[in-house]
């Protein structure tokens, strides 16, 4: 049974940080690159950050360049992003992703529930 249960979501001051983490299971976590997406009230979910299957390469949207951190850690089966800076426009639903990125997994997609992180003074 696949799971992304994410974790760390919350209540923070403008300024301030959170850490996110998703916990995987029920795949071959190193199989699949690692997105972080959020969708806001109203809006469209969009990519925040992407990892790739190793860690060897990452993307950041724009409006989260200098702030937002992706890491994964394959022997936790965990991938996390490290928010700094926060600002009241990153309040949003935030949701893990799992994408097939090696041969026989390909075209497989997993989503997690999502976390609230809500920014506000």
């Amino acid at each position: 049974q696949v799971q992304l249960v994410e974790s760390g979501g919350g209540l923070v001051q403008p300024g301030g940080s959170l850490r996110l983490s998703c916990a995987a299971s029920g795949f071959t976590f190193s199989s699949y690159a690692m997105s972080w997406y959020r969708q806001a009230p109203g809006k469209e979910r969009e990519l925040v950050a992407r990892i790739t299957r190793f860690g060897g390469s990452t993307n950041n949207a724009d409006s989260v360049k200098g702030r937002f951190t992706i890491a994964r850690d394959n022997v936790k089966n965990t991938v996390y992003l490290q928010m700094n800076s926060l600002k009241p426009e990153d309040t949003a639903v935030y949701y893990c992703n799992a994408k097939g990125a090696a041969w026989g997994v390909m075209g497989y997609d997993y989503w997690g529930q999502g976390t609230q992180v809500t920014v506000s003074s």
